[in-house]
């Protein structure tokens, strides 16, 4: 076990001995398969990682043990999902770090790593350091986001983003079940080999990879029967994870539906995008914008990426950025942009324009942004589109997962009643 080391303000630091060590990193999962790409980006810079996917009521009432009940239900999960995989026996936890996003700003995903580290004290693990997944918020001199890193994990999104986007796709159709997740399988153990030997993220060759991946797509076999189509929205954990909005996505594929859910890439241009507005309204650092103006073309020129080569092989490609900015200009201000702000209802005209009318709006219990740009936007949004058919579906420890799908169900109802009039 390594030698325990403390900043000035007493925060436990993952130390360059941890790393040397192989302490394991535990994090928690998401989109699952963004976050095999990922994985395997970390692990090939010399880092330890596993993202945690446990499942089942029991990771919530852990999280409720240990994280005030008050908290917003993400946070309770995360906690609660990191504390069982310490107290399940299966990792040493002297050799063990956590790692989590910290975010900035007015989301409470700011506090989630404060609330982590206080869960730990109480739980008896203040031996396990954590990290935070940030640039320039906390330092540990054993993990550091460099820009090599950081522009594996960009292409690791845009690589994540277009293969749920082609199975999504793909999958309700194919004739040969499986052969969607089967070729997703393929393309995630083929771009590890290839970020292993520094290849694949750049520029030029993550655009010779969509094309290869989507034309293999392309070729899968399908039979286009009529199905509802439906897309998923909300805040980013309860959207994405499986532990978050009860296998949401498997649910809707029972019901024979086809799912869409918007990337990744798009929440990474609103964050961008956000410094921006903020210094054009309040004004700010011309260096920090210049730096943010950088990333975000860069982030646009990968969109441009995703967007062509998913639409030259006859898929739905995503939504643009810069017309889903347009899109919401009528409905909410720029300025709201705490959480998934006023991309959240952008999004859901998006999709309503795009085809997807019949929208899940995920809504965990203590995000009040979530609620004001979802919940407080389908009247508005019913306006300007009457075909958007949008349900609100609330999340937290106390909700009945029966009750959520049975008003998910009322609104496929009105989706199917709305496919079988257009197939007459």
């Amino acid at each position: 076990m390594a030698e325990l080391k403390y900043d000035k303000n007493g925060r436990l630091l993952f130390t360059k001995e941890m790393k040397d060590e192989g302490y394991t990193i535990l994090a928690p999962s998401m989109a699952p398969i963004h976050f095999n790409i990922v994985r395997n980006v970390f692990v090939h810079s010399g880092y330890k990682v596993e993202f945690v996917d446990t499942a089942g009521p029991e990771i919530a009432q852990t999280g409720l043990k240990y994280v005030h009940n008050d908290t917003c239900y993400p946070a309770l999960l995360v906690i609660g999902q990191l504390i069982h995989a310490l107290q399940s026996g299966k990792y040493d936890v002297n050799k063990t770090a956590l790692m989590i996003t910290q975010t900035g700003g007015g989301c409470r995903a700011s506090n989630y790593i404060f609330l982590l580290r206080k869960a730990l004290k109480k739980a008896g693990f203040e031996q396990v350091p954590v990290i935070s997944l940030s640039i320039g918020m906390e330092k540990n001199p054993g993990f550091h986001l460099t820009v090599p890193l950081i522009r594996r994990v960009l292409a690791g999104l845009v690589y994540g983003d277009v293969l749920m986007l082609l199975s999504n796709q793909t999958k309700p159709y194919e004739v040969n079940k499986g052969e969607s997740m089967n070729l997703v399988n393929e393309w995630t153990k083929r771009l590890t080999d290839e970020f292993a030997k520094g290849d694949s993220y750049r520029p030029k060759e993550i655009e010779e990879y969509l094309d290869k991946i989507c034309e293999s797509f392309a070729r899968i076999e399908v039979r286009k029967t009529p199905k509802v189509k439906v897309g998923v929205v909300g805040e980013i954990y309860v959207k994405y994870a499986r532990l978050g909005n009860n296998d949401l996505e498997k649910f809707l594929a029972d019901q024979d539906c086809e799912v869409n859910l918007p990337g990744i890439m798009g929440f990474a241009l609103f964050k961008v995008d956000n410094r921006l507005e903020d210094i054009k309204l309040y004004g700010g650092s011309k260096a920090k914008f210049q730096v943010c103006s950088v990333l975000f073309n860069y982030l646009e020129k990968l969109e441009g990426m995703i967007i062509k080569y998913t639409k030259k092989y006859g898929f739905t490609p995503p939504g643009e950025y810069a017309h889903i900015k347009k899109l919401v200009k009528p409905v909410i201000g720029y300025g709201s942009k705490m959480g998934e702000g006023w991309l959240l209802t952008a999004e859901m005209l998006e999709l309503a324009e795009s085809g997807y009318e019949n929208i899940v709006c995920a809504q965990p219990f203590g995000c009040l942004p979530n609620h004001i740009n979802g919940k407080g936007a389908v009247r508005k949004i019913k306006e300007l589109n009457p075909k958007a058919n949008i349900v609100t579906i609330d999340y937290d420890p106390g909700a009945p997962k029966v009750n959520q799908e049975n008003r998910i169900k009322l609104m496929l109802a009105v989706g199917k009643e709305e496919l079988e009039k257009q197939n007459k």
